[in-house]
């Protein structure tokens, strides 16, 4: 191959890569607290297709579990502590959490929404 070819190719593909937009994650951060057993906000809409980290705050005296059985999740969430729960990417829908320690009034739901274009 001559040289002329080498840098012809090599601008070509330097051409390529400078028109490619830089690969990024599509993740979002939301948050969630418990306090009194209870979790805050009970309703917390994401954008659907999306992965998401839940940032769990536990503003109890005593460890809380947050268990979703649609969204194939738990997590323990220490007293007085924070944990980390990735989910998704979604389908548009409604998907229910709970506390497992204290099932009756730690509730919620998550909507995954279609973003607005």
């Amino acid at each position: 191959m001559t040289s002329t070819r080498i840098l012809a190719a090599a601008v070509f593909g330097f051409a390529l890569m400078s028109e490619a937009p830089p690969v990024k994650a599509e993740e979002s951060d939301f948050s969630i607290g418990i306090k009194d057993h209870h979790f805050d906000p009970v309703e917390l809409t994401i954008p659907a297709g999306k992965k998401v980290r839940l940032l769990v705050r536990n503003l109890d005296p005593t460890p809380e579990e947050f268990e979703s059985i649609e969204l194939h999740r738990e997590k323990v969430i220490p007293a007085n502590g924070e944990g980390i729960v990735f989910i998704g990417p979604l389908q548009p829908g409604t998907y229910e959490f709970f506390g497992d320690f204290n099932p009756q009034t730690a509730r919620g739901h998550i909507i995954a929404k279609e973003e607005a274009k």
